[in-house]
């Protein structure tokens, strides 16, 4: 059983907590500018992903860096994130959400990101090239919906959902399995 949905924060956004192993997100129309406690913030939705993601300062440098500062041109275009439980906050070591791959860049990038704390000079940060997707079967996503829809347990949703990750099509029936599984738990 993949618990990755389960891990799932009470929050708006991302957190880095619920990225237990490296996940590939596609950009979505919708991005937006917003303030949060009296900072602006960059709001990023993904595809077949409930809540944005506000990266930190450092990863938007290599965001602009990699993909230029018009995030209107960013939708499509997929980023790897995973945790670096190296972060600070502070003082303490909290955790963070960081970029390792980007689609749409030519080679390794190494892009001088902001250091945390005054008079620390930038550091090196690597972004590895995210390899095309490769096309969606639609026989596995026509038979993964099916399947979704005949289900009448939430454990056979989590079969399906390991499945689904398994073969590349999770990020096309999120919301199917979400809504099926809302459907199924409002029974019990």
């Amino acid at each position: 059983m993949d618990i990755t949905d389960a891990l799932a924060p009470n929050s708006d956004q991302l957190d880095a907590i619920e990225l237990v192993n490296p996940r590939t997100f596609t950009v979505a129309a919708g991005g937006r500018l917003a303030l949060r406690d009296g900072k602006t913030v960059a709001e990023i939705p993904f595809e077949g992903f409930p809540r944005v993601w506000r990266p930190s300062k450092g990863m938007l440098d290599v965001l602009a860096k990699c993909w230029g500062a018009d995030a209107k041109q960013w939708v499509g275009r997929r980023v790897t994130l995973y945790n670096d439980p190296d972060v600070m906050f502070g003082k303490d070591k909290v955790g963070g959400v960081r970029v390792s791959h980007l689609s749409h860049i030519d080679g390794v990038q190494s892009v001088p990101i902001r250091a945390s704390g005054r008079g620390r000079a930038p550091k090196p940060w690597k972004v590895e090239p995210l390899p095309d997707a490769a096309p969606v079967d639609a026989s596995q996503l026509d038979a993964a919906l099916t399947a979704i829809t005949n289900a009448t347990t939430t454990s056979q949703l989590d079969a399906i959902t390991t499945h689904a990750t398994n073969i590349g099509i999770h990020e096309h029936i999120t919301d199917a399995i979400e809504q099926k599984r809302a459907q199924l738990e409002a029974k019990t």
